[in-house]
């Protein structure tokens, strides 16, 4: 072999080593690596964090480059060339973490950016210095607020962005997978791994081909932070699945429609609807396949607040009237019941619900879902003597204030944690939270929970639990505690989630576990169809046998 032939081999070679070791990477992983790099310089990079550029434009700008890129040398080098287009990160000499503070890094995890599949160990190096030399003064796009609570603040206000182009689908999807990775305090106990679901959802939001599949991408996306007080604000959703209510409450067992309730009596009676009959069909499909096709649009923090919520969303009409299918007394019938307007329903007239009340053998029965004003107080003075007091958060609380009437002393009852903006995606436990007292009740207290103690009613739970002589009751709650951070999925449709991180005192978390129960009981499907409450008779029964 001739010296010239030995050349041309030996450069074969080594342009074919170097290529082959630039990784080459799907679209959707190079779409990845753009919300991931995107995100991380818009909270951390000293020109971005304090809102020089306009970081919305700067994505759609550099969208086709990294589309382009081939493999991952190709990928760095874009990256690389933006970077230097920031200008330069200086050093920061109060970048070291608050030696006082005690963090809780369950939701942190920068390791992507030292991927060396997607990028090379220049990129990776740059990524790492730009954490290390984090932005330190007061944050463009967050603020804090109350004890650990954030703001979206300063982002552009899109208007008629009911179905954007691609690319600014792609930009919707970036930015609310950023503020759930830096600023959802319970990030860490979603089902799925929230860099997966960046992967998942990038050809959903690209390829959704009409309004409706767009809107639908946008509340699988935030029904994924498994979140009871995720919400998403769209008309588009709810004429999908049907703006008109039927008159029933249910609760979902074994894959069935138990009726426990209605929002009209009278129309019930126009229906043939009876508390306890079982609905196994809506509009000729089963419930379980129902729940199977739109599970993924529930947005809720654990199973029984998805059941629960379930009606409120895909057990809607689009018509008039659909078609149900009943079990009662063991016979099947086929009917078809009317469907309302949400106002129609909200204006009957419903009965008048106990505020508290003096059950046999001396107990006391408070349900916090109807109290107002100062009830509590007038309620404790005529409980006073009770040798138990049976308190039902079983409903959304109107007043709080019955809690302080029931702690004989203070007591901490909760830990919070509060996100650290100096350093993106870290957070830390604040102060504690001590409950109030102005009495000194001695007797029992049976506290009553179920999927429908949600949010304020939790926490509550929480606070009673601390006092002397609580024994809780029920089953599982909601688990969606703390305050609700409220902002808008681009385009102005409003979206909330769990704003604060709250945990008991053992720093055990409430969030989708729900408060913690003493003695679990469970509604069956043959005592509501009874019309007995089982969870108060357990009470009593509880109370009887510690007498």
């Amino acid at each position: 072999m001739n010296i010239l032939k030995k050349i041309i081999y030996l450069i074969l070679f080594l342009f074919s080593f170097q290529f082959g070791n630039a990784q080459q990477i799907s679209e959707t992983e190079r779409l990845a690596t753009l919300g991931k790099i995107w995100g991380f310089l818009k909270y951390y990079h000293p020109e971005v964090a304090v809102g020089k550029y306009n970081w919305d434009e700067q994505f759609i700008g550099i969208l086709p480059e990294i589309r382009k890129a081939e493999n991952s040398e190709q990928l760095s080098q874009v990256y690389l060339t933006w970077l230097d287009r920031l200008g330069t990160v200086k050093p920061c000499k109060k970048c070291n973490p608050d030696p006082d503070k005690e963090y809780f890094d369950k939701n942190f995890d920068l390791s992507w950016a030292q991927d060396s599949t997607l990028f090379t160990n220049e990129l990776s190096s740059r990524l790492k210095y730009i954490e290390d030399n984090r932005f330190q003064g007061k944050p463009y796009y967050i603020s804090i607020y109350n004890p650990g609570q954030i703001e979206v603040i300063n982002e552009p206000k899109y208007e008629n962005f009911e179905y954007p182009n691609e690319e600014y689908r792609l930009l919707a999807l970036v930015k609310y997978w950023n503020i759930i990775e830096y600023f959802f305090p319970y990030k860490y106990m979603t089902d799925q791994d929230w860099d997966d679901v960046l992967t998942e959802m990038i050809p959903k939001f690209t390829n959704a081909k009409d309004t409706t599949e767009y809107h639908l991408a946008m509340l699988e996306l935030v029904t994924k932070i498994d979140d009871t007080h995720a919400y998403l604000k769209s008309n588009i959703i709810d004429e999908h699945f049907g703006q008109k209510r039927l008159n029933i409450k249910f609760k979902i067992i074994d894959n069935l429609a138990v009726i426990t309730g209605f929002y009209s009596d009278s129309l019930a009676k126009v229906n043939d609807l009876k508390i306890g009959d079982i609905v196994t069909q809506f509009n000729e499909k089963s419930v379980s396949a129902i729940l199977s096709e739109n599970y993924k649009y529930i947005p809720a923090s654990n199973k029984v607040s998805k059941l629960r919520f379930s009606q409120y969303l895909i057990f809607k009409s689009r018509t008039d009237s659909l078609k149900i299918r009943i079990l009662r007394d063991k016979l099947e019938r086929n009917k078809t019941i009317a469907a309302y307007d949400y106002d129609a329903l909200n204006q009957t007239q419903k009965s008048e619900s106990v505020k508290w009340k003096i059950l046999g053998g001396n107990v006391g029965y408070i349900n916090t879902s109807a109290l107002m004003g100062k009830d509590n107080i007038n309620a404790l003075k005529e409980l006073k003597n009770c040798k138990a007091i049976i308190v039902d958060f079983r409903g959304v609380t109107g007043n709080t204030g019955i809690v302080t009437q029931l702690n004989d002393e203070k007591r901490v009852f909760a830990k919070l944690l509060s996100p650290d903006i100096t350093y993106p995606g870290r957070y830390y436990w604040t102060e504690s939270l001590t409950n109030k007292s102005n009495n000194n009740y001695k007797g029992k207290i049976i506290v009553l929970v179920n999927e429908a103690t949600f949010s304020q009613g939790e926490y509550l739970v929480m606070a009673l639990q601390a006092a002397d002589n609580v024994v809780t009751i029920g089953s599982q709650t909601t688990g969606a505690d703390g305050n609700v951070s409220k902002f808008d999925f681009m385009g102005g449709f409003e979206t909330h989630m769990s704003g604060i991180g709250v945990y008991y005192p053992d720093k055990t978390p409430a969030q989708r576990r729900g408060v913690k129960i003493d003695i679990e009981v469970n509604p069956t499907i043959q005592g509501i169809g009874d019309g007995r409450d089982e969870v108060l008779e357990r009470a009593l029964e509880f109370i009887e046998e510690n007498r």
